[in-house]
């Protein structure tokens, strides 16, 4: 069971070190009203709108978000009982 909790404390670390380098690498939104509205148009009208290099890392966010917080909940529940 020891092995189980660093095994999850690293993955937890990986996960953790990832989102905040998705995070980082995502363009920022405020880039004034005519380069929302470009933007936003030429990202929703646009027939590859689901290839865009955002709309990429923002599935990369949702998905290590989730893994963190699944992996501390693990955690959460895993460590009271290996003390």
């Amino acid at each position: 069971m020891v092995i189980l909790r660093y095994i999850l404390n690293a993955v937890h670390i990986i996960f953790a070190v990832s989102l905040i380098v998705i995070v980082l690498l995502q363009s920022g939104k405020t880039t004034g009203l005519s380069g929302t509205i470009a933007g936003g148009a030429e990202t929703f009208f646009g027939k590859h709108k689901g290839r865009t290099i955002d709309a990429l890392l923002g599935k990369y966010t949702s998905f290590a978000a989730i893994a963190f917080l699944v992996t501390s909940l693990a955690l959460y529940v895993l460590i009271p009982r290996l003390v």
